[in-house]
Protein backbone atom coordinates (compact mmCIF):
# COMPACT_ATOMS: atom_id res chain seq x y z
CA UNK A 1 0.00 0.00 0.00
CA UNK A 2 1.93 3.28 -1.03
CA UNK A 3 1.82 5.96 1.23
CA UNK A 4 -0.61 8.00 -0.05
CA UNK A 5 -2.94 5.34 0.38
CA UNK A 6 -1.87 5.17 3.69
CA UNK A 7 -2.29 8.92 4.66
CA UNK A 8 -5.66 8.36 2.95
CA UNK A 9 -7.16 5.95 4.78
CA UNK A 10 -5.71 7.86 8.31
CA UNK A 11 -7.56 10.98 7.69
CA UNK A 12 -10.91 8.54 6.84
CA UNK A 13 -10.31 6.94 10.27
CA UNK A 14 -9.77 10.24 11.63
CA UNK A 15 -12.97 11.87 10.29
CA UNK A 16 -15.08 9.17 10.71
CA UNK A 17 -14.04 9.14 14.65
CA UNK A 18 -14.86 13.15 14.56
CA UNK A 19 -18.39 11.98 12.77
CA UNK A 20 -18.91 9.88 15.84
CA UNK A 21 -18.42 12.38 18.49
CA UNK A 22 -21.43 14.11 18.21
CA UNK A 23 -23.58 11.23 17.97
CA UNK A 24 -22.10 9.69 21.26
CA UNK A 25 -22.71 12.98 22.50
CA UNK A 26 -26.29 13.57 21.70
CA UNK A 27 -26.99 10.02 23.00
CA UNK A 28 -25.29 10.90 26.45
CA UNK A 29 -27.75 13.69 26.26
CA UNK A 30 -30.63 11.34 25.17
CA UNK A 31 -30.01 9.37 28.27
CA UNK A 32 -29.68 11.89 30.72
CA UNK A 33 -32.97 13.33 29.95
CA UNK A 34 -34.54 9.75 30.23
CA UNK A 35 -32.61 9.55 33.62
CA UNK A 36 -34.51 12.90 34.55
CA UNK A 37 -37.71 11.41 34.03
CA UNK A 38 -36.89 8.37 36.45
CA UNK A 39 -35.95 10.61 38.93
CA UNK A 40 -38.40 13.30 38.49
CA UNK A 41 -41.28 10.05 39.31
CA UNK A 42 -39.19 9.50 42.04
CA UNK A 43 -38.70 13.06 43.63
CA UNK A 44 -42.73 12.85 43.04
CA UNK A 45 -43.47 9.76 44.83
CA UNK A 46 -41.94 10.78 47.85
CA UNK A 47 -43.63 14.25 47.58
CA UNK A 48 -46.42 12.38 48.03
CA UNK A 49 -45.68 9.96 50.40
CA UNK A 50 -43.62 12.62 53.24
CA UNK A 51 -45.88 12.94 55.66
CA UNK A 52 -47.09 9.06 55.17
CA UNK A 53 -45.22 7.41 58.10
CA UNK A 54 -47.02 5.12 59.57
CA UNK A 55 -46.14 6.21 63.06
CA UNK A 56 -42.77 6.14 62.62
CA UNK A 57 -39.70 7.86 62.29
CA UNK A 58 -39.83 10.87 59.67
CA UNK A 59 -38.06 14.03 59.04
CA UNK A 60 -37.44 14.98 62.47
CA UNK A 61 -34.06 12.34 62.29
CA UNK A 62 -32.39 14.15 59.17
CA UNK A 63 -28.72 15.58 60.49
CA UNK A 64 -28.80 18.36 58.12
CA UNK A 65 -25.37 19.85 59.19
CA UNK A 66 -24.05 16.12 58.16
CA UNK A 67 -25.95 16.22 55.00
CA UNK A 68 -24.89 19.66 54.07
CA UNK A 69 -21.37 18.69 54.82
CA UNK A 70 -21.47 15.69 52.71
CA UNK A 71 -23.60 17.67 50.24
CA UNK A 72 -20.65 20.11 50.06
CA UNK A 73 -17.87 17.16 49.22
CA UNK A 74 -20.11 15.90 45.84
CA UNK A 75 -20.63 19.92 44.55
CA UNK A 76 -16.71 20.23 44.86
CA UNK A 77 -16.30 17.30 43.05
CA UNK A 78 -17.89 19.45 39.76
CA UNK A 79 -15.14 21.76 40.10
CA UNK A 80 -12.37 18.72 40.20
CA UNK A 81 -14.28 17.34 36.98
CA UNK A 82 -13.57 20.41 35.29
CA UNK A 83 -10.15 20.81 36.17
CA UNK A 84 -10.02 17.22 34.53
CA UNK A 85 -11.51 18.25 31.66
CA UNK A 86 -9.44 21.32 31.10
CA UNK A 87 -6.38 19.21 31.78
CA UNK A 88 -7.23 16.85 29.13
CA UNK A 89 -8.12 19.21 26.46
CA UNK A 90 -4.68 20.71 27.34
CA UNK A 91 -2.97 16.79 26.44
CA UNK A 92 -1.88 16.70 30.34
CA UNK A 93 -2.48 13.53 31.10
CA UNK A 94 -0.50 13.52 34.57
CA UNK A 95 -2.80 16.66 36.00
CA UNK A 96 -5.94 14.76 34.12
CA UNK A 97 -5.47 11.62 36.27
CA UNK A 98 -4.78 13.74 39.34
CA UNK A 99 -7.94 15.58 38.95
CA UNK A 100 -10.07 12.59 37.56
CA UNK A 101 -8.84 10.44 40.96
CA UNK A 102 -9.85 13.40 43.08
CA UNK A 103 -13.12 13.42 41.49
CA UNK A 104 -13.55 9.80 42.57
CA UNK A 105 -12.16 10.21 46.06
CA UNK A 106 -14.61 12.86 46.49
CA UNK A 107 -17.53 11.00 45.18
CA UNK A 108 -16.15 7.84 47.47
CA UNK A 109 -16.17 9.80 50.36
CA UNK A 110 -19.95 10.84 49.44
CA UNK A 111 -20.94 7.37 49.25
CA UNK A 112 -19.70 6.50 52.18
CA UNK A 113 -21.18 9.41 54.01
CA UNK A 114 -24.52 7.90 52.87
CA UNK A 115 -23.68 4.54 53.86
CA UNK A 116 -22.93 5.97 57.18
CA UNK A 117 -26.21 8.10 56.99
CA UNK A 118 -28.24 5.10 55.96
CA UNK A 119 -26.91 2.91 58.90
CA UNK A 120 -28.22 5.96 61.27
CA UNK A 121 -31.69 6.16 60.28
CA UNK A 122 -31.92 2.34 60.92
CA UNK A 123 -31.17 2.10 64.17
CA UNK A 124 -33.49 5.14 64.49
CA UNK A 125 -36.32 2.83 62.90
CA UNK A 126 -36.42 4.13 59.75
CA UNK A 127 -36.50 1.51 57.43
CA UNK A 128 -37.22 0.59 54.03
CA UNK A 129 -40.71 -1.83 54.95
CA UNK A 130 -41.47 0.33 57.79
CA UNK A 131 -43.53 3.60 55.41
CA UNK A 132 -44.37 4.69 52.72
CA UNK A 133 -42.00 8.01 53.97
CA UNK A 134 -38.74 5.20 54.39
CA UNK A 135 -39.34 3.32 51.38
CA UNK A 136 -40.01 6.18 49.16
CA UNK A 137 -36.63 8.00 50.47
CA UNK A 138 -34.20 5.24 50.47
CA UNK A 139 -35.44 4.55 47.05
CA UNK A 140 -34.47 8.05 45.85
CA UNK A 141 -31.56 8.75 47.71
CA UNK A 142 -30.40 4.77 46.92
CA UNK A 143 -30.82 5.32 43.31
CA UNK A 144 -28.99 8.17 43.39
CA UNK A 145 -26.50 6.50 45.31
CA UNK A 146 -26.21 3.88 42.71
CA UNK A 147 -25.38 6.57 40.13
CA UNK A 148 -22.65 7.81 41.78
CA UNK A 149 -20.79 4.65 42.27
CA UNK A 150 -21.04 4.37 39.00
CA UNK A 151 -19.64 7.42 38.12
CA UNK A 152 -16.82 6.88 40.66
CA UNK A 153 -15.96 2.97 39.14
CA UNK A 154 -15.83 5.32 35.44
CA UNK A 155 -13.92 7.86 36.65
CA UNK A 156 -11.16 5.58 38.38
CA UNK A 157 -11.22 3.02 34.96
CA UNK A 158 -10.47 6.66 33.01
CA UNK A 159 -7.46 7.38 35.52
CA UNK A 160 -6.35 3.56 34.63
CA UNK A 161 -6.62 4.14 31.03
CA UNK A 162 -4.56 7.34 30.88
CA UNK A 163 -1.86 5.71 32.83
CA UNK A 164 -1.47 3.53 29.36
CA UNK A 165 -2.07 5.97 27.59
CA UNK A 166 -5.29 4.51 26.25
CA UNK A 167 -7.59 7.85 27.06
CA UNK A 168 -8.52 8.84 23.68
CA UNK A 169 -11.15 12.35 22.93
CA UNK A 170 -12.96 10.82 19.85
CA UNK A 171 -13.41 7.28 20.92
CA UNK A 172 -15.15 5.14 24.03
CA UNK A 173 -16.51 7.08 26.94
CA UNK A 174 -14.20 9.51 27.26
CA UNK A 175 -13.65 12.71 29.65
CA UNK A 176 -16.20 14.70 28.47
CA UNK A 177 -19.10 12.38 28.20
CA UNK A 178 -18.33 11.17 32.06
CA UNK A 179 -18.26 15.16 32.95
CA UNK A 180 -21.44 15.31 31.23
CA UNK A 181 -22.34 12.18 33.32
CA UNK A 182 -20.94 13.32 36.94
CA UNK A 183 -22.21 16.90 36.48
CA UNK A 184 -26.03 15.24 35.95
CA UNK A 185 -25.24 13.27 39.31
CA UNK A 186 -24.35 16.41 40.91
CA UNK A 187 -26.99 18.55 39.66
CA UNK A 188 -29.76 15.76 40.58
CA UNK A 189 -28.26 15.30 43.97
CA UNK A 190 -29.09 19.77 44.70
CA UNK A 191 -32.73 18.87 43.65
CA UNK A 192 -33.07 16.20 46.04
CA UNK A 193 -31.18 17.57 49.06
CA UNK A 194 -33.33 20.56 48.87
CA UNK A 195 -36.49 18.74 48.36
CA UNK A 196 -35.87 15.30 50.70
CA UNK A 197 -33.86 17.64 53.47
CA UNK A 198 -34.48 21.57 52.98
CA UNK A 199 -38.10 21.31 52.83
CA UNK A 200 -39.08 19.00 55.65
CA UNK A 201 -37.55 21.40 58.06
Amino acid sequence: MSDVAVTDLDHTEHADHHDVKPVRKTAMWVFLGSECVFFGAMISTFLLYRNTTNGGPGSEIFDIPFTSASSFVLLMSSLTMVLAHNAFEKSDMRQTRIWLSGTALLGATFLAGQIFEFTEFIDKGLTLPRSPFGSSFYMLTGFHGMHVALGVILLAAMAVLSLSGRLYDDRGLNVELVGLYWHFVDIVWIVIFTVVYLLQI
